[in-house]
């Protein structure tokens, strides 16, 4: 595969060979970023699990300590509680009428989407919709309940939902590198441990069998953290 000078150059800065612990990964991912835009800092997980089977499935949620550095564009539907919603921060609040906009206009301008209990009944007829785009609000992952300005202010703070894909592997954005390093190490760990804890009972050996964090486009760079297992 033919890849770019910065990347080149990037790559030399890393030991193929070596698993770098948080402390040491976080400075160098900042020294390989090879865009001139604020590159995204990701952690890529492969599992031992079988996505397939019910009780494999792993997925969760996570407050980032400092954030992702993406402010993320909140949709909530709710018929009580929209004052609620309206001053924790969604940019959009509405009830039935904004679940017959995304029908008939295809909409999508946001990343989120947080409901009260009573707005499931409508929503739940949309799955084809908004299953594949991620976006079907769930009770597991806190985006289905009566605290919906609780549930806003924490997706503001840097809530994230991640879940593993088809093929085991797990994929989650952490910060970018205008942070601090000692905020990416604060925000990688969080994540490692949150993914580590999710191991389900089912799992037998190794669960984390591969940690890489990368920058957008740039090299990768094995990780090691402790309670992996």
């Amino acid at each position: 595969m033919k890849t770019g000078k910065k990347y080149r150059e990037a790559l030399k800065l890393v030991d193929r060979e070596k698993i770098y612990t948080i402390e040491e990964a976080a400075p160098l991912l900042k020294k390989t970023s090879v865009t001139k835009f604020d590159s995204t800092i990701d952690v890529s997980f492969r599992l031992n699990v079988k996505p397939t089977l019910a009780d494999q499935l792993v997925r969760g949620t996570i407050v980032l300590p400092h954030g992702s550095g993406k402010t993320k564009r909140v949709l909530a539907l709710t018929n009580a509680k929209q004052e609620e919603a309206k001053a924790a921060g969604a940019e959009f609040v509405g009830g039935k009428e904004l679940i017959e906009k995304i029908q008939k206009e295809n909409w999508f301008d946001y990343d989120v989407i947080v409901a009260t209990p009573d707005m499931m009944g409508e929503l739940g007829k949309m799955g084809r919709l908004l299953g594949p785009k991620g976006l079907m609000p769930n009770p597991k992952t806190g985006t289905v309940t009566m605290a919906i300005g609780q549930a806003i202010t924490e997706i503001k703070k840097g809530k994230i939902a991640y879940r593993v894909d088809k093929d085991a592997n797990l994929n989650i954005s952490v910060a970018r590198c205008s942070f601090s390093d000692q905020d990416i190490v604060d925000n990688l760990r969080a994540v490692c441990e949150a993914v580590a804890k999710s191991r389900p009972s089912t799992v037998k050996g190794t669960f984390i069998l591969n940690a890489v964090a990368h920058t957008t486009m740039g090299p990768g760079l094995k990780i090691t953290f402790e309670g992996r297992n």
